[in-house]
């Protein structure tokens, strides 16, 4: 049974009325350990979808882009995907459980929150309650209001990234801090290292374009100094 397969049949218990928490304390381990988290996260691609309150084709195909569905698997992904998006279980519930798999700060956390934000827009609007399922999924994962709003900036038409933000410094810090924090996020970011955690291709993309905002905003910042 591949792994689409054993996600559809958890799913399908679920929607029978398990209890997500009993779901998740039969799938603690691996290799089920990666079903449970496969399922949190189409979970809260799906919910996010929902959020503005109905689901558009380009939102199913940004989920279908961002999380990646292997050839062969894309009808058991589809019962996946329609079954997160009618249970019961919040999804705050979802993001809950995610976030107790890693550690604070892991990058596969704000790799998923990106990946939230490319589905949010892909309809070409973001809306108010998008933005409050965003923002609940942030705290959830300890996502820090700057991260939030410096990934915000990159994905919602006329919301203008501080570079501050970008590099996570204070304004008045010293440049060599600032340029230590850039060095940083640069080496993070790389691409590489996106695709040495085996993350789908969109989602490489998405690291590709926060490259560029690091760069413009350490840019923008040497030129105020200057």
């Amino acid at each position: 049974m591949s792994i689409w397969s054993r996600i559809a049949q958890a799913l399908s218990a679920l929607a029978s009325g398990e209890p997500l928490a009993r779901l998740f304390e039969r799938l603690r381990t691996p290799p089920e350990r990666s079903v449970a988290f496969t399922i949190a996260v189409i979970a809260l691609g799906a919910k996010m979808a929902k959020a503005d309150g109905h689901v558009t084709r380009d939102e199913v195909r940004a989920f279908r882009r961002v999380f990646l569905i292997p050839p062969g698997e894309e009808e058991n992904a589809a019962r996946v995907f329609n079954l997160a998006r009618q249970d019961v279980a919040g999804f705050a519930d979802y993001a809950r459980r995610v976030r107790a798999m890693f550690g604070a700060g892991d990058p596969v956390l704000f790799d998923l929150m990106e990946g939230l934000f490319y589905i949010a827009v892909a309809d070409g609007s973001y809306h108010p309650e998008e933005e409050d399922f965003l923002a609940r999924v942030a705290e959830i994962f300890e996502i820090g209001q700057r991260e939030f709003r410096a990934m915000r900036a990159r994905f919602v038409e006329g919301a203008e990234p501080d570079p501050y933000d970008v590099l996570g410094v204070d304004p008045g810090a010293p440049m060599p801090e600032i340029r230590s924090a850039w060095h940083r996020l640069v080496r993070e970011n790389h691409p590489d290292r996106m695709i040495a955690r085996g993350v789908p291709e969109e989602a490489v993309k998405l690291a590709e374009s926060r490259l560029i905002a690091i760069n413009r905003a350490w840019e923008e910042i040497s030129d105020r100094a200057a």
